[in-house]
């Protein structure tokens, strides 16, 4: 993703955003190795509860996971997850791996710490041996683990959050709140027939830490969009402060905006990058740059 905001006209970052949803595929070896190259190295964080019990029934090749666990700040959440799901020497070759239940609304604490604990791992692992920047990106539609996994990676100091798939609007207030470790409550996407009804999920940090536990560092937030017009309601109504964006073209697929008409991109369906400059906060261009000539990063 290439930054191409003056910087002039707002404070400087890094020209290159290494991102991607998918789950293990945007890793922290991928997110550490670009850090380093002083850009921001993004993780995904889908399903990083379900991939770091794989890793673990895998028996924690390198002892990776092991050394971030040892600096996790709350070894009382590590015990249970240990002990269930570690496996010395790694599972058989033929065994299945273990799974853990789905996501729930009124999620169990035990699931919540787990979150938390895969989300810390990855964004330490990102961010070991280096001063550079990590981001962990997350998708406003899959919203049942959102809460405990921004908390872990807060505690690991992540440096940004980027969230597409859907319209953010209540994730930088969020985001604000945990950082002075106050509880969040998040409207949950509900399909229903009675649209009086509101479904909400709640999350407290004080559930899981020490009453001594410091205030966090509020990551930056970037949202991810196709539309400068949702861009320009982002910045009007969301519940906290957009720090900026990623324009995503149609052309990354995966899922990005469906067309505004019919079943065909045209036009209309492109972001006007001159609209959302025009806001005064940091963009990157996202989606089609599939190539070194067209990704000209000595431009």
């Amino acid at each position: 993703m290439l930054n191409t905001l003056d910087s002039s006209q707002a404070p400087a970052y890094p020209e290159i955003i290494q991102g991607g949803m998918g789950a293990g595929v945007s890793n922290w070896r991928l997110a550490n190795a670009v850090a380093k190259q002083g850009q921001i190295g993004v993780v995904s964080g889908i399903a990083l509860d379900t991939i770091l019990l794989r890793r673990l029934q895998l028996g924690d090749p390198g002892g990776h996971m092991r050394r971030a666990l040892k600096a996790f700040p709350y070894p009382e959440m590590l015990k249970p997850i240990m002990e269930k799901w570690y496996i010395e020497g790694g599972k058989g070759e033929d065994e299945p791996y273990k799974f853990k239940p789905m996501p729930t609304v009124d999620m169990l604490r035990e699931d919540e710490e787990l979150l938390i604990v895969a989300n810390f791992v990855e964004v330490y692992l990102a961010k070991e041996g280096h001063s550079g920047m990590v981001g962990l990106n997350l998708l406003e539609k899959i919203q049942l683990p959102t809460m405990p996994s921004l908390f872990g990676a807060m505690l690991a100091g992540v440096d940004v959050v980027c969230m597409g798939g859907g319209i953010p609007m209540g994730i930088p207030g969020a985001l604000d709140k945990m950082a002075q470790l106050e509880p969040v409550e998040m409207k949950l996407h509900v399909e229903t027939t009675d649209r009086s009804q509101v479904f909400t999920s709640a999350f407290h940090p004080g559930t899981h830490i020490s009453a001594g536990q410091n205030p966090l560092k509020r990551p930056l937030f970037f949202a991810v969009i196709s539309s400068d017009i949702l861009a320009k309601t982002l910045m009007k109504k969301a519940s906290g402060k957009v720090d900026g964006f990623v324009i995503e073209n149609y052309s990354a697929g995966g899922h990005n905006a469906p067309p505004r008409r019919g079943d065909e991109y045209t036009e209309r369906d492109i972001c006007s990058v001159a609209k959302v400059a025009a806001l005064g906060v940091p963009f990157w261009l996202a989606g089609g740059c599939a190539s070194p000539e067209r990704l000209n990063l000595k431009r």
